[in-house]
């Protein structure tokens, strides 16, 4: 039996949208008859929606920053979207967990911030539709080992798969999608998850899971924080006093071993996006909905949800940046001013002039043609 794969289906009719002409004519011409049971054929496309970090409020040390309703509808605006993808991620910026004593921050300190959420609250992460999760964070380890153990049970019972809470035993994860065994793998800047600072372990990590499936996907946490911190050194960068990684390097040389896309975020803004070897790299997913506890103005309200299609070589196909902002406290809303298109398409040219890819003022993401 054939089959017929149609490669820009879930872009003509899950999402609605007016269609280029670049995108029309790659439809006509993208009618590929595939045989039976071909997995590694590089026509068939997986779409991955990516989104930054999660943190749908935190009852400690007391419930004042805890959302309305429960935090039933933070995660409801963008459902749509990640339910029609092949697959959800997003980074969990803290532990799931119902009690417990911080013993990050000391009560001398005015600026330091730990988080745990309601366990209760995972089952609207299942419900928005995440198939994978980075636990790979400076905030995953806020309530301790307790903490980990707790979020990982947690999702693993609602059959939420999770990368990078421990660099010995939960590195990485597998899943599969069309045929394709996809790996994910979480980073850090925290000596508990694969270090984004240690670039030869980085390496090994990634070559040893591309032996064992077809694509690998690399998640890291790294980078300085804040509204001012939207471009991407060519560096290592700090932020208070820690070394945050050199996130060029360490794309590029999870690329060279295996790794066909890296997804960013830790900065709270959006940065720039650069295709590589074929490959696209996302420096920074921006906050998605973090309820309660920062200042969301500016750029540190911009987010998306990030679109992208690649094929079962892991080559990037086309992308599709869908913009929201975060009101108030926290509120996800879409934003009609496509400021996150603009933003995006603004630091991919500025910080990689010769590879950025081309996003057009629909949000379209393209490579650039020769």
């Amino acid at each position: 039996m054939n089959h017929y794969i149609l490669f820009f289906l879930p872009f003509a009719f899950a999402f609605n949208f007016e269609l280029s002409s670049f995108v029309k004519s790659s439809l006509n011409s993208s009618m590929i008859e595939l045989s039976s049971g071909d997995s590694t054929n590089s026509n068939i496309i997986i779409t991955i929606a990516a989104v930054g970090d999660i943190m749908l409020g935190s009852p400690y040390p007391n419930d004042w920053r805890m959302p309305p309703n429960d935090g039933a509808d933070l995660l409801k605006p963008a459902e749509q979207i990640l339910k029609s993808a092949d697959i959800a991620f997003g980074n969990l910026e803290g532990p799931l967990i119902d009690g417990g004593i911080s013993t990050k921050c000391s009560k001398q300190t005015s600026n330091c911030f730990a988080f745990r959420m309601p366990t209760r609250y995972a089952k609207y992460l299942k419900e928005a539709g995440f198939d994978v999760l980075s636990l790979a964070n400076n905030h995953i380890g806020d309530f301790g080992e307790a903490g980990r153990i707790s979020t990982r049970k947690t999702l693993d019972e609602l059959e939420i798969k999770h990368a990078g809470s421990d660099k010995n035993q939960y590195a990485w994860t597998t899943l599969k999608v069309k045929g394709i065994t996809i790996g994910f793998i979480g980073f850090a800047h925290n000596p508990i998850s694969p270090n984004v600072n240690d670039l030869e372990t980085a390496k090994k990590i990634v070559s040893d899971l591309k032996d064992k499936v077809d694509i690998v996907v690399v998640s890291f946490h790294g980078g300085a924080e804040g509204a001012s911190r939207q471009r991407v050194p060519k560096q290592t960068e700090y932020f208070l006093g820690e070394a945050r990684g050199n996130l060029p390097l360490f794309s590029r040389t999870v690329i060279d071993a295996g790794a066909s896309l890296v997804l960013g975020h830790g900065p709270h803004v959006l940065r720039g996006l650069e295709i590589y070897k074929d490959k696209l790299i996302v420096y920074s997913l921006g906050n998605f909905v973090t309820y309660g506890w920062f200042n969301l103005e500016g750029p540190t309200a911009e987010t998306m949800v990030l679109e992208i299609n690649i094929d079962s070589k892991g080559k990037f196909i086309s992308g599709k940046i869908h913009p929201f902002k975060l009101k108030d406290r926290g509120i996800l809303v879409k934003d009609d001013t496509k400021s996150a298109v603009y933003t995006v398409a603004k630091l991919s040219k500025l910080d990689f002039p010769e590879t950025s890819p081309e996003i057009n003022d629909d949000g379209l993401i393209f490579p650039k043609s020769d």
